[in-house]
């Protein structure tokens, strides 16, 4: 099957569809991976070529984005990996929901149980734009809230808000110039509370009691749809939620639209115009 050129081209009978399973349903799981951001201005790294060209001093000394989104690199140089996830950091503060999270809510207060959220993206779009924080699963973390980059306590360990940390940047060489947050309990580097590659120090306890919240909204969500927003199939934890739920499902992925079963439809545009389409 060929990819459609607009969001105009999309099958009529296909969006017909999509909007009788909402209509019909009485809840609304919402997974999202990076393209969502995307419409908000945040960049959705695919492959180095993306990634070093939002960071070109990490370019220049050849360090991939599993290079520097790594568990080690806090305790290799934790200064450089404070210049990238401080950038972050700041960028997503500044970073303003696009319109498709309203209307998302705006639907959400349509249905007797509501919206949940499951997302691999970290950077707290959702909450910003209203979603409560009792309804988000973050399987990947957050980079709003902080950990020991030594684990110092083990299955006790702390997990804090990042509120009070404003990381001041020299972009030129991708490096924190402001001090190195430190873990209150031991004095070690902090670091986000993010799964990160090769990551045996990450602290799960926030996003294990995200899970368990998840789980008692799906045993009252009697006719829940699944909207999917910008996952793919590199690291697939959201594709792999989704379909295992075996619920309706309405995939709305620019590339990676295909779906399989006649209990799923895909939608090929971004998240924000696929939104449009079926909620506005």
């Amino acid at each position: 099957m060929s990819l459609p050129s607009s969001p105009s081209e999309i099958d009529p009978d296909t969006l017909t569809s999509a909007r009788q399973w909402l209509q019909d349903s009485d809840s609304i799981i919402v997974t999202a991976g990076a393209g969502m951001g995307v419409d908000s201005g945040l960049p959705d790294f695919r492959g180095n070529e993306g990634f070093w060209k939002a960071y070109p001093p990490l370019a220049k000394a050849n360090i991939s984005f599993t290079d520097i989104a790594n568990g080690e690199s806090f305790t290799e140089d934790p200064v450089l990996s404070w210049g990238f996830y401080g950038h972050r950091l700041n960028l997503y503060r500044e970073t303003v929901p696009h319109a498709g999270f309203a209307l998302l809510n705006e639907f959400a207060k349509t249905k007797p149980q509501g919206m949940f959220v499951f997302t691999s993206n970290v950077d707290g779009q959702f909450q910003k734009a209203g979603v409560p924080e009792e309804r988000i699963v973050e399987c990947h973390g957050s980079i709003h809230h902080l950990q020991c980059s030594d684990d110092c306590s083990g299955a006790g360990a702390a997990i804090w808000p990042a509120d009070k940390v404003a990381p001041q940047v020299d972009m030129a060489h991708c490096r924190l110039s402001s001090p190195l947050p430190l873990c209150p309990s031991c004095g070690a580097v902090a670091r986000p509370n993010i799964l990160m590659f090769n990551d045996y120090r990450w602290n799960e306890r926030r996003t294990d009691a995200q899970y368990r919240r998840m789980r008692a909204w799906l045993d009252q969500a009697k006719r829940p749809v699944v909207i999917e927003l910008g996952a793919g199939t590199a690291v697939p934890s959201v594709r792999r939620m989704g379909e295992g739920l075996g619920v309706p499902l309405v995939r709305i992925n620019p590339r990676e639209w295909q779906v399989n079963g006649a209990d799923q439809v895909g939608l090929p545009c971004g998240a924000l115009a696929g939104l449009q389409l079926l909620l506005a």
